[in-house]
């Protein structure tokens, strides 16, 4: 049994394939000062083909796990494009007259070692995209063939020193049935894609590879508890066998909910919607049991392209998107890039801190003809469906009322050029900000809905970067000030009679439930993979008993002391969900 960085949960049982480590010996050869013309020349022609190889796989992950995850290859374009990275294999050409691949060799080993040498386990990981971006450069430069999975239909698992985003992209989760690497962390890109793909990874094993496991031995992958078993007993196999086969009924009970309603078991219906990027991702949601769409991130529509989409491209989605609803409510919200978010062909300044500056709809009111295009788009699908607006990061009555002012202009040309729309659509915003929240009673009044973006609207409160690794324990959707941001905002949408519904982590978490049916919110937003999850909550909880208890939280003075009656709450919850699933499976097998 080895221990390493639990990455993406589940089990696996099979045979090892280990995979051959990427790397290649780069000779340290002299230029002759007229071969540097040359040099640039493949330099160039490499970085092209890379970039092309690199939006194709982007491209093809997202057809599997939609467009959120797959911008993780943004980064790896962005790592091509970035002055420093590029300068410095320049320089190594054009000042020591080395070999294109002995400077791409060079800048890579010299810009890894510097994240590595970070205290920061995020600024770590980005040094992997850092070597796999390289890695790919040099394959080009060199002519090295790629690297090659096995080709039968045999499962099994995989192992290697460390699989970068580029490799992980053509796996087959048919048949791969887990992932061990001795590198990466649960914030690498490679964890990231891994969950979306559902395939267990254990990460971070000190040891050395060939040490670790040959091709075909058996091993266990435990990706709950990091857990690696190389040549197991019989003992080990049958016990993990059997959590497998659990988690599998676990699976196949949560699928056959999603024709069911969610209500608690005291009659409480409590709405479940899907967080969006794609129409692939609607699907899922749907056949998951979703209740409509509450947030479709319309900036991923941006992103994958060269150039802004025009009305009739953005239409065509947000029409499919509509009618694949099915009658069900659609939340649209309008285009929120800035931040963590940006557009190859949209150039914004460089700010010091973009989160807190140019982004959302601060941008698309100083663009209004970009912005109206959007509105324009998003009215002419509200003829196919029920269709909602949304603005993000509203902070103000001044920025609720101007982006008022560009969609009423919206509906005037549609209606000049005889074009139908729904005269009666809703427009509502998001509460992220603390801004938005203190004048909460004020904005509800000139608005048709709330939803509360969680994630946005911790960080904001509490001052803290989740992604710093420093002070990311900080990071506290329970902390008391997050929850009486909450009541506030709920409260003010209950006192003018508007919905209010929550997006982001907080909706998707079985511990918020009980907050959310003691606050009065009965409209949830989350992710597709999500939604059967919390239903089951939704199902066990008696809503009466639930309020109770969370009222109690909120009388609680620290993040700890909620904490601790969370964790008390939600293992006491799980037991009983068991206990009522076990008597269901007995109370069947009897009755056949």
């Amino acid at each position: 049994m080895i221990q390493g960085v639990a990455a993406a949960a589940g089990v696996a049982i099979g045979k090892a394939f280990v995979l051959p480590t990427w790397e290649w010996d780069v000779p340290d050869q002299k230029l002759d000062a007229v071969d540097l013309t040359r040099e640039f020349e493949r330099l160039y022609e490499g970085i092209r083909t890379s970039k092309h190889e690199i939006e194709s796989m982007k491209t093809e992950f997202s057809e599997i796990a939609g467009p959120e995850e797959s911008s993780i290859f943004d980064a790896h374009i962005a790592i091509l494009e970035d002055p420093e990275f590029m300068n410095e294999i320049r320089g190594i050409i054009e000042r020591q007259y080395k070999a294109a691949e002995v400077a791409v060799q060079e800048a890579t080993d010299h810009f890894v070692t510097m994240f590595d040498l970070l205290d920061d386990e995020y600024m770590k990981e980005r040094a992997a995209d850092i070597k796999d971006v390289g890695n790919r450069l040099l394959k080009h430069l060199l002519g090295a063939p790629e690297v090659k999975l096995p080709s039968d239909n045999e499962p099994y698992v995989l192992v290697a020193k460390e699989l970068p985003p580029s490799q992980l992209v053509h796996l087959n989760p048919q048949h791969v049935l887990g992932i061990i690497t001795l590198m990466g962390g649960k914030t690498s890109h490679s964890a990231i894609m891994a969950r979306a793909l559902g395939i267990p990874l254990v990460s971070g094993l000190e040891v050395e590879l060939d040490t670790l496991v040959q091709t075909g031995e058996t091993v266990v992958v435990d990706g709950d508890n990091g857990l690696i078993y190389v040549s197991p007993d019989r003992d080990t196999v049958s016990h993990y066998r059997k959590l497998r086969t659990e988690q599998q009924q676990r699976k196949q009970q949560l699928e056959l909910l999603s024709k069911v309603d969610s209500v608690t078991r005291d009659g409480v219906r409590v709405r479940l919607s899907a967080n969006i990027s794609s129409v692939k991702e609607l699907e899922i949601a749907l056949k998951n049991g979703a209740e409509g769409v509450g947030l479709f991130r319309t900036e991923f529509m941006y992103m994958d392209r060269h150039a802004l989409p025009t009305e009739q491209e953005q239409l065509d989605i947000y029409r499919l998107v509509a009618e694949k609803a099915g009658g069900e409510s659609v939340v649209i919200r309008t285009l929120d890039i800035g931040g963590d978010k940006e557009l190859d062909y949209f150039e914004l300044p460089e700010e010091e801190n973009p989160f807190l500056g140019y982004r959302a709809i601060r941008i698309c009111l100083d663009h209004r003809d970009m912005f109206k295009t959007q509105l324009r788009a998003i009215l002419r699908a509200s003829a196919h469906g029920k269709v909602k607006i949304m603005y993000p990061m509203i902070s103000s009555l001044e920025e609720l009322r101007a982006a008022g002012d560009v969609l009423d202009e919206a509906k005037r040309e549609l209606d000049r050029e005889g074009i139908a729309y729904d005269r009666s659509i809703e427009v509502g915003i998001m509460i992220e900000v603390p801004a938005a929240v203190a004048i909460a009673d004020l904005l509800a009044g000139e608005c048709d809905f709330f939803s509360i973006g969680s994630n946005d609207l911790v960080q904001y409160v509490l001052a803290v970067d989740r992604m710093n690794e420093h002070i990311a324990h900080m990071y506290n959707p329970y902390h008391p000030a997050v929850l009486r941001m909450l009541r506030a905002t709920i409260n003010a949408a209950h006192d003018a009679g508007i919905p209010v519904s929550v997006c982001g982590e907080m909706a998707g978490d079985e511990r918020s439930l009980p907050f959310w049916l003691h606050l009065g919110v009965h409209r949830l937003s989350m992710s597709p993979q999500s939604l059967l999850r919390i239903k089951q909550s939704v199902l066990h909880t008696t809503a009466r008993d639930a309020a109770a208890m969370a009222a109690d939280w909120m009388k609680l003075r620290t993040s700890n002391e909620i904490e601790r009656e969370l964790d008390i709450y939600i293992k006491a919850f799980h037991a009983l969900v068991n206990q009522d699933q076990k008597l269901a499976s007995l109370a069947s097998s009897k009755a056949n």
